[in-house]
């Protein structure tokens, strides 16, 4: 599938609408603040696609497609924006994590959110990495209608691979 959402640039304002839609999820399940709250939305949405921090979102259909990826998700994953944003995400976990994945996204439904997540992830060249500590948490719209899930994490760290023989 194509990507039809465009990369956050200066030309778009870095998609200010899909920003305050996880920044002002984030506020609503979790009491805290994904960023300075007292940002512009143009300059919040800038901030976010540019956090130091993995930002990812992903639509509310069956089969979860990735509708954001900020910078840091992106180096941290191998993939541009083209390649991410519209990968289901189920392909960021190893087929073995799927189905703890699985769970996971459903207990957050029920939820709200979670904010002690670990597991392991896989970017495009076959590198896996575990997270730890990440904040997983419903999208919801103005009107409170259920957009998707979000994630965020800076904690994280490569594994190694197996030597070969």
């Amino acid at each position: 599938m194509a990507c039809m959402i465009p990369e956050p640039a200066a030309t778009n304002d870095y998609l200010p609408a899909h920003a305050a839609l996880l920044i002002n999820s984030y506020r609503l399940w979790t009491g805290k603040a994904l960023l300075d709250s007292e940002l512009p939305p143009r300059e919040a949405a800038r901030a976010l696609y540019h956090a130091p921090f993995v930002v990812l979102s992903h639509d509310s259909t069956p089969d979860p497609r990735f509708t954001y990826a900020n910078l840091a998700a992106q180096e941290r994953f191998e993939m541009a924006w083209r390649e991410i944003v519209g990968l289901p995400s189920r392909l960021s976990a190893e087929s073995m994590a799927r189905p703890a994945r699985a769970q996971l996204l459903e207990t957050v439904a029920s939820q709200g959110y979670i904010d002690s997540y670990s597991g392991v992830r896989i970017a495009k060249s076959g590198r896996r990495f575990m997270i730890r500590n990440a904040t997983v948490w419903n999208l919801s719209d103005a009107d409170g209608q259920f957009q998707g899930q979000a994630a965020m994490f800076s904690d994280y760290q490569d594994i190694a691979a197996p030597e070969s023989r």
